[in-house]
């Protein structure tokens, strides 16, 4: 599986501030799968950085 691969998977995401200081993406997706991620507020940073680059190159596609 790739990015350009296609799945049908329903998946919610939220993220949040956790109480240790840390940033949280937590992914819930069918089947009871649950994944909790953990980043430092720099990697969060960087993160957000790459999903704004690859907002505005995914504008150019279209």
């Amino acid at each position: 599986m790739g990015i350009n691969s296609e799945q049908d998977i329903e998946a919610n995401l939220q993220i949040g501030p956790t109480s240790l200081g840390m940033v949280r993406m937590f992914i819930e997706a069918t089947g009871g799968i649950e994944i909790p991620m953990d980043f430092e507020p720099e990697e969060a940073e960087e993160i957000a950085e790459e999903l704004r680059a690859a907002a505005a190159q995914a504008r150019k596609v279209k």
